[in-house]
């Protein structure tokens, strides 16, 4: 849909509206997004980890104490 030829001439047309000084800055400001958007991502996964291994630790110690409790003979009523 677009060419190297129409991206040049969006990308000069830019540079003649906003200039040199006012480009860096919008350069610098969505990178800054990017980088932000990334790392709230990335948190965003450890924090799904982190619940999912508290979820499988509990669901085994559930497992484990109803093992216990199954291999355990009842007491004799005295």
């Amino acid at each position: 849909m677009f060419d190297s030829k129409m991206l040049i001439v969006v990308l000069l047309i830019a540079l003649v509206i906003f200039g040199t000084k006012r480009l860096r800055s919008i350069g610098t400001d969505l990178g800054a997004a990017v980088k932000g958007f990334k790392q709230a991502m990335s948190e965003g996964e450890s924090e799904e980890q982190v619940k999912q291994l508290k979820q499988d630790a509990d669901f085994e110690a559930v497992a484990a104490k109803r093992e216990a409790d199954a291999k355990v003979p009842p007491k004799p009523n005295a």
